[in-house]
């Protein structure tokens, strides 16, 4: 999810390894552990556990953070991201659902180094209020379960207005979708809805391999930086407009927004008032022109 420069601010030290951290979790540590913990990866939970030492550094240092940095991490597992983002020197929240797994994790930090550095919260990532982590976040980097990914970065980025960039692993139709552009058979609600926030983009591919089961996907890096809100239009009003065009892609913006206006011809009226053709579609749309229409509505 975030650019590559990240939002950063002068004077702040860049990724860097501290040499505290010794080693991180290769293939041998990652089945230790789920053995330990007799831990079996689900679907249901999205798991799949990075076991790659080199993906891990590629993706710390895609992300740019370092000290200063106060990391959101959704879904550490067994702790292979987690112990590379504590490598930098940056603080790291990792918020964690799976209770056995939450609590394992400040062991695995103490025993290889930047414990001090980690707070671990379990709960799910979706329901997270800001008043429920013990630090306000500055960026995100998380291998994110690929069912849920963008529900999850939409309700952070709403939810923690200190979130000003992040990098984010997902499922690669999933990275298409997120950093797609008007006109772009893969742009839509998710496309739409990131770039009111700000800008996307897709930075790299991540191999199979890395993955512990391996997944069926294919993933991608996907990065974000927080941008200027795009209009004062409320961000539900917009977002509801945009649910509305494209929940019937083939139909013109007349047509698919009908029942959002009231009628065809209201949304008609509506799509001339803000400077649309109503025979428009919806995937022709950038988020400005969304937010025109959402603001003709009143």
């Amino acid at each position: 999810m975030m650019g590559a420069s990240c939002g950063r601010q002068p004077g702040r030290k860049r990724a860097g390894y501290d040499q505290r951290v010794t080693e991180l979790l290769g293939p041998a540590e990652i089945r230790a552990l789920a053995a330990e913990l007799d831990v079996r990866p689900t679907k249901k939970l999205g798991q799949n556990f990075v076991h790659d030492p080199n993906t891990v550094r590629r993706i710390v240092d895609l992300s740019r953070i370092g000290e200063g940095d106060v990391v959101l991490e959704v879904g550490p597992g067994l702790g292979s991201l987690t112990l590379g983002l504590l490598a930098t020197g940056a603080e790291v929240v990792a918020v964690e659902i799976d209770s056995v797994l939450a609590g394992r994790l400040p062991t695995t930090a103490a025993e290889r180094g930047g414990a001090e550095r980690l707070k671990v919260v379990g709960a799910d990532a979706l329901r997270i209020m800001a008043d429920d982590l013990p630090a306000q976040p500055t960026a995100l980097v998380a291998n994110l379960p690929y069912n849920v990914a963008v529900p999850v970065v939409l309700h952070l980025l709403a939810e923690l207005p200190s979130l000003t960039s992040g990098l984010v692993m997902v499922q690669t139709e999933v990275a298409d979708r997120m950093a797609a552009g008007p006109g772009s058979r893969t742009y839509g609600v998710p496309s739409v809805k990131l770039a009111w926030y700000g800008k996307a983009r897709k930075v790299a591919a991540v191999p199979r391999a890395v993955f512990w089961p391996v997944p069926n996907v294919d993933s991608a890096l996907v990065a974000f930086e927080r941008g200027d809100v795009v209009s004062s239009v409320e961000r539900e009003r917009l977002f509801a407009v945009v649910d509305a065009a494209f929940s019937q892609r083939r139909k013109t913006l007349r047509a698919a927004l009908a029942s959002w206006a009231g009628s065809a011809e209201r949304a008609g009226e509506l799509l001339e008032k803000a400077g649309i053709d109503p025979k428009t579609r919806g995937e022709q749309l950038d988020v400005h022109q969304f937010a025109r229409i959402a603001a003709a509505a009143g």
